[in-house]
């Protein structure tokens, strides 16, 4: 049975993934030690508590998968090469995207077109992103040696897969009934409102697409450990698909290029990655 790991800042209430609670001590204001990485199991559940908004995180384990998609996959573009990923560290994904009450509570403003507290934020850009972030890390509520991040493409999309190597981590097919995409309520629904995968993250495919890390760069021929994408470039990279996306944009393996300051149907979800 998972259990959780919860950080109540102000008010320092917390609790770790397997019995070891009592060997918590305050570090600085706001941060405690990591987890126990390896006493962690996959989808093991965290929350963390920022200006009376809870954030609730799930840990990615250290791993290797394919990444990109197999020749005979439907609708693949020739951006997803397939080779073999390992990510050395493990990471705690947001479980759903960032709502619009998570952002508002640290930037001061709602940029988002369809308006609600529970719903995903969007129309917003990478730079936009990055200032909250940069604001998330000012805060101090990050478990100590943590720190916020957008996912790289490569803990984005293994993050999605958990472990599948399907087009989608409920299989090969979508339905109206496990994500939104297009033909389904033609705009934004609350995050969380459908099925999670095996590590318990929800609407990694559609509602709004995700910002990554990386500059977009093609991928490299043979094996990589640890891959944040081009050196150089002017061009990001998003994941997931939105609602007003057809189902083959939703795959894991998908990748749209577009400019860092593009707005259109994009959001985030953050990571909490080793400092």
């Amino acid at each position: 049975m998972m259990k959780n790991l919860t950080f109540n800042v102000p008010n320092l209430r917390y609790g770790l993934c397997v019995g070891i609670a009592a060997l918590l001590s305050v570090l600085s204001v706001g941060q405690v030690p990591p987890p126990a990485e390896a006493d962690c199991k996959a989808g093991e559940r965290m929350t963390v508590t920022i200006k009376d908004v809870e954030y609730a995180f799930r840990w990615c384990p250290p791993g290797k998968f394919m990444m990109g998609s197999p020749a005979d996959e439907p609708n693949r573009q020739n951006n997803e090469s397939q080779r073999q990923v390992t990510l050395s560290k493990g990471f705690w994904m947001l479980e759903t995207e960032v709502t619009q009450g998570m952002w508002m509570s640290v930037m001061g403003n709602n940029p988002s077109s369809n308006k609600g507290l529970n719903l995903p934020v969007e129309s917003v850009s990478w730079n936009d992103c990055q200032e909250y972030i940069k604001k998330l890390n000012e805060l101090k509520v990050a478990p100590a040696g943590y720190k916020f991040s957008l996912p790289t493409e490569a803990q984005w999309e293994y993050a999605c897969r958990a472990g599948t190597t399907t087009a989608y981590h409920f299989g090969d097919t979508l339905t109206p009934q496990q994500a939104n995409f297009f033909g389904g309520v033609n705009q934004t629904k609350e995050v969380g409102s459908y099925p999670a995968n095996a590590w318990g993250l929800k609407d990694m495919h559609g509602n709004v697409y995700e910002w990554c890390q990386d500059i977009y760069g093609d991928y490299p021929s043979g094996a990589v450990t640890d891959p944040t994408g081009a050196e150089r470039g002017s061009l990001r990279v998003i994941r997931g698909g939105s609602w007003y996306n057809s189902a083959q944009r939703c795959r894991s393996a998908f990748r749209l290029i577009v400019p860092s300051d593009w707005l259109y149907l994009i959001g985030l979800r953050l990571s909490l990655v080793l400092e």
